[in-house]
């Protein structure tokens, strides 16, 4: 069955716009409250990003979900990463992240966590759209949700994140610029670092729920460029709205992408006889990480492009490492899902172990030129599916002689068609994707 409001990140908009309105989240809470309690007493966590409209959803979501009889428990501002290792240590049956991730202030939506800390199996997907379209009935008043707030939430994810290293590691000497996006890793990322001995600088961690994502964190890495150079430090870091995504740059300024770090992380494992498997990335992984992994013996396979596909492949495979090239990294040895935090520490620990700095770390992968075009899709017929598109595609894919790749996508996020090339000649690479996108414009409009 296909679904009506789920997408593959849980359910996204823009805010007052239904389905992300106060009313739907009432619903929503209620329709998820019931789905989880007819599987056993009910205990769900809710946790948020900085975004201003948070409040409003949370107090919605809270309302629907004790109607439903689900007690709650609210974290307030933390990243997605750490509601869903709360969920699993506070044994509860699920947890909820109110968070539009790396999109801007006036966008926000819902994510959901099993209580293993997984995303939610489709069956139970489906289970909460079907709910949604019953009447909505609140249980007897001795059987309604009770609701509390977890005061030392952010104190047990700074000890988890920590424990994602060996004891008594130490990064002192480190000089370290931390972008937080003004979004949800605010407090927990500049403790963290700090608690472990590095210097910290720290950008845009002032939020004031209109800021969020705004000129700064993983989306736009000028700022932190600028920084790195400025304070002469070792390496920047630069989070998402919601603390999932990671990405950094080197001491000379260079941007490291998540190809990069994901590497980095498997090289480093497979030196240790840890990595167990190969390493899952995406569709829109870069050519040159496959061609580095493959020089090191490490398999290595492409997975939908979304967290949720890279978790399915690597549960699938009994694999550890995966991620994608916008920041996603998912570490299985330390957590469930794509965990922004512990990446970051798993590439410091292997800057460490192998004494070297991140530019000298990253050498290894040479990156295939790679140009990625967004044109705006304003619905009605796929484009992607358009006979001309498709006969463009594969002209374009022949004339490559195999040393090259065309990848074209809908967002599962944002109402966008993405345009990928990707091969040796970047001044060829450019002009068959300036060429597709136009032509998926043409046929968009």
């Amino acid at each position: 069955m296909s679904k009506k409001y789920f997408g593959t990140d849980g359910i996204r908009g823009r805010v007052g716009v239904y389905p992300i309105t106060p009313d739907f989240m009432l619903r929503l809470g209620w329709a998820a409250g019931m789905a989880f309690r007819s599987m056993g007493a009910c205990r769900v966590l809710v946790g948020k990003d900085t975004r201003i409209s948070g409040y409003m959803f949370e107090s919605a979501l809270e309302a629907g979900l004790s109607a439903a009889g689900a007690d709650v428990m609210l974290l307030g501002p933390m990243p997605t990463p750490a509601i869903a290792y709360l969920t699993r240590t506070f044994h509860a049956e699920a947890g909820i992240v109110i968070s539009a991730s790396h999109n801007p202030h006036d966008d926000n939506g819902i994510k959901f966590f099993s209580g293993e800390g997984t995303k939610l199996p489709d069956e139970v997907e489906l289970m909460i759209e079907e709910l949604l379209d019953t009447p909505m009935a609140v249980v007897e008043s001795s059987k309604l949700g009770k609701v509390s707030r977890i005061n030392d939430a952010s104190g047990r994810y700074i000890e988890f994140c920590k424990s994602s290293v060996p004891s008594g590691t130490s990064f002192a000497g480190l000089k370290i610029v931390v972008d937080c996006a003004h979004g949800a890793t605010y407090k927990v990322a500049p403790s963290v670092f700090r608690e472990l001995g590095a210097e910290v600088v720290v950008l845009s961690a002032q939020p004031n729920g209109l800021n969020i994502n705004d000129n700064c964190g993983s989306t736009h890495m000028g700022q932190l460029q600028a920084a790195v150079l400025a304070e002469h430090a070792d390496l920047g870091i630069a989070f998402d709205g919601d603390g999932d995504r990671v990405l950094m740059v080197d001491h000379t300024g260079a941007i490291v992408d998540g190809d990069e770090l994901l590497f980095i992380i498997a090289r480093d494992l497979h030196a240790r006889n840890k990595l167990q498997g190969g390493v899952v990335g995406t569709l829109m992984s870069n050519l040159g990480l496959e061609l580095a992994l493959a020089d090191l013996g490490i398999p290595f396979v492409r997975a939908n492009v979304g967290d949720r596909y890279v978790i399915a492949e690597l549960l699938e495979r009994q694999w550890l490492v995966g991620g994608e090239n916008s920041g996603h990294i998912v570490c299985f040895q330390h957590t469930t899902t794509g965990d922004a935090i512990i990446a970051a520490l798993q590439v410091l620990m292997a800057l460490k172990r192998r004494d070297e700095n991140l530019a000298q770390s990253r050498q290894a992968l040479r990156k295939c030129p790679q140009i990625l075009v967004n044109v705006r899709f304003g619905g009605g017929a796929n484009p992607v599916e358009h006979p001309a598109v498709k006969e463009a595609c594969a002209r374009v894919t022949t004339a490559m002689a195999g040393r090259g790749r065309v990848l074209l996508r809908k967002s599962g996020t944002e109402p966008l068609v993405r345009v990928m090339v990707e091969g040796d000649d970047e001044t060829q690479v450019r002009g068959y994707a300036d060429e597709l996108a136009k032509l998926v414009a043409e046929v968009s409009a």
